[in-house]
């Protein structure tokens, strides 16, 4: 690194680099393109919003909606809802000013069921992502730096769950842990941490394939020889380095969990209803309303599974698409990068053309085309 380039390293006044857009050069107190990208850079998901296109903004807009709704939902569920989620009417009232989405078989209100299922989807989504994050990632960077018998070990037990299937293990996990309790609490974290096996093995594995490959790299033999100890090399200069993928691995677990959820309720082994409002459940007991011809007590609960299922999907293929070198194109469209790469490229054979056209006129030098005395 060049002298000159240092203080710009470490000049707290000048703005880092943008992913997509060229940041302007100068001080962002002087320079009002600086101000106006330190403005850009404040608001969350503007720089993500920006990188996209094409379709890929389309989905990831999309999904970004649909998942915002539903956040609402749960944060307002209390003033959207009519009624609360475990109040009894009559059972299997049809859609009227009163009851907009009807009543199920157990006379809830399924509107109110719907927009207090949100909350609960929620809570255990983020519950078990958390969750699976604490536990996979940093087991997955011990295992892949260090190596030897306790990498073995570590792979030979994760491999074991990963080869269980995924709902059989949430069910014996969930009946573990809520050993015949029920309750709010113990209800969404039996079900949270159920899924949180699943998902654990996952996260183990991107992140200890991607260490493994980045322990021999340039900047951590480095960090060895300036004698960095191997907690700082493993959580300082690894893990910033291999959590690439994690984001988009958190958005399509949060899908699975949904489906996950959905199953153990469905089964009769996550919530009960009288704690918490759980889509599964509403759907195991709309099962035989379908054929006395109540379509309504199964219909909406499932449309709202799939719509979050859906909502969240989107945002983790769009962020696939921007985070994956090979996978930022789409339509045969480029991405901001691509642009001002072609654009540099245009400038520099340009330049090289006028610099060639420039000297065409000159004489050749001695010995070249021609004999000079």
């Amino acid at each position: 690194m060049s002298a000159s380039a240092s203080p710009a390293m470490t000049s707290p006044d000048l703005v880092p680099p943008f992913t997509g857009d060229a940041a302007p050069a100068g001080h962002a107190d002087d320079d009002p393109a600086a101000r106006a990208y330190v403005r850009r850079r404040g608001v969350p998901g503007v720089a993500l919003i920006r990188s996209t296109h094409g379709l890929q903004r389309g989905m990831l807009l999309t999904g970004v909606v649909i998942v915002a709704a539903f956040v609402l939902l749960a944060l307002f569920a209390p003033l959207v809802a009519p009624f609360r989620f475990n109040t009894i009417f009559a059972p299997q009232l049809p859609m009227s000013s009163e009851h907009v989405l009807g009543t199920t078989v157990g006379g809830f209100d399924v509107l109110s069921r719907i927009v207090y299922g949100a909350r609960t989807a929620i809570e255990v989504i983020l519950l078990a992502v958390a969750l699976s994050l604490l536990v996979g990632v940093p087991l997955g960077v011990v295992s892949g730096y260090l190596g030897g018998p306790l990498d073995r070990v570590l792979v030979l037990i994760m491999d074991a769950l990963y080869a269980f299937p995924s709902l059989l293990l949430a069910i014996v996990v969930s009946i573990m842990v809520a050993g015949g309790r029920s309750g709010p609490f113990i209800g969404i974290l039996s079900a949270a941490v159920s899924i949180t096996v699943v998902f654990i093995p996952q996260y183990f594995r991107v992140t200890r394939n991607a260490t493994v490959q980045a322990k021999v790299e340039p900047y951590v033999d480095a960090a060895r020889v300036a004698g960095a100890a191997p907690r700082r090399i493993m959580f300082g200069h690894i893990l910033p380095n291999v959590s690439q993928s994690i984001p988009v691995l958190m958005t399509l677990n949060a899908s699975e969990a949904i489906l996950t959820l959905a199953g153990l309720g469905f089964l009769g082994f996550g919530i009960e209803p009288n704690t918490a409002a759980e889509w599964g459940f509403d759907l195991n007991k709309a099962r035989a309303d379908v054929s006395n011809g109540i379509w309504w007590t199964g219909v909406f609960p499932g449309l709202a599974i799939v719509l979050i299922v859906v909502g969240v999907t989107l945002i983790g293929e769009s962020l696939n698409d921007v985070l994956n070198p090979l996978l930022r194109t789409r339509g045969g469209t480029t991405t901001a990068d691509e642009a001002e790469i072609a654009s540099l490229i245009e400038v520099a054979t340009s330049v090289d053309a006028g610099g060639v056209a420039a000297t065409e006129g000159d004489p050749p030098p001695p010995g070249e085309g021609g004999r000079h005395d």
